[in-house]
């Protein structure tokens, strides 16, 4: 009698590190592996991490770091998402959503009332499909040198409990994008 075996579903956990050697594993080492290059941007690395195995490999991340920001006059901590990745050879298999969302789950006991991330135009529609809202107005990110840019990437936020509100106004972050 043969037993059919379903596969384990896949399960995002937190991950003690991640290396360079962990985005090899799940992008290869393509030069600019999230396609962001072209920003010339300098950025933070992510403080918490999450992540999917499958066949003992790591197939997708999606990193954490708390961000000091202000939005018009008040300043306030957001949680940062960033590092977002998904191996080209499972993606559409609904990984971008179980690896965020428990990075989300994690950054809602953080103490910030958002979350927020930089994404390529292309990207937007995902995002939004997991709760993401586009701000209007322009966020300026700190830059080696006391530079002071206008991010080029798309802003998104998401809330981080039911009663949270963006306030309006242009948004400042008070460190290197993450």
């Amino acid at each position: 009698m043969s037993e059919n075996r379903r596969p384990a579903a896949p399960t995002a956990v937190r991950l003690p590190q991640y290396t360079k050697a962990d985005q090899e594993e799940i992008l290869g080492t393509s030069d600019d592996p999230f396609g962001v290059a072209s920003a010339g941007l300098t950025w933070l690395p992510k403080e918490e991490h999450f992540g999917i195995r499958h066949d003992g490999r790591l197939v997708a991340h999606a990193g954490l770091r708390l961000l000091s920001v202000a939005v018009g006059d008040t300043r306030t901590e957001v949680v940062g998402v960033g590092g977002v990745a998904v191996s080209p050879r499972v993606q559409g298999q609904g990984l971008a959503r179980l690896v965020v969302t428990a990075a989300l789950e994690h950054a809602r006991a953080m103490g910030p009332h958002h979350a927020l991330l930089f994404c390529r135009p292309p990207l937007v529609p995902l995002y939004q499909r997991l709760g993401w809202q586009p701000l209007d107005n322009d966020v300026t990110v700190e830059q080696p040198e006391d530079r002071l840019v206008t991010m080029p990437l798309r802003t998104m936020v998401t809330p981080l409990s039911d009663d949270a509100r963006w306030p309006s106004g242009p948004v400042r972050l008070y460190s290197l994008p993450m």
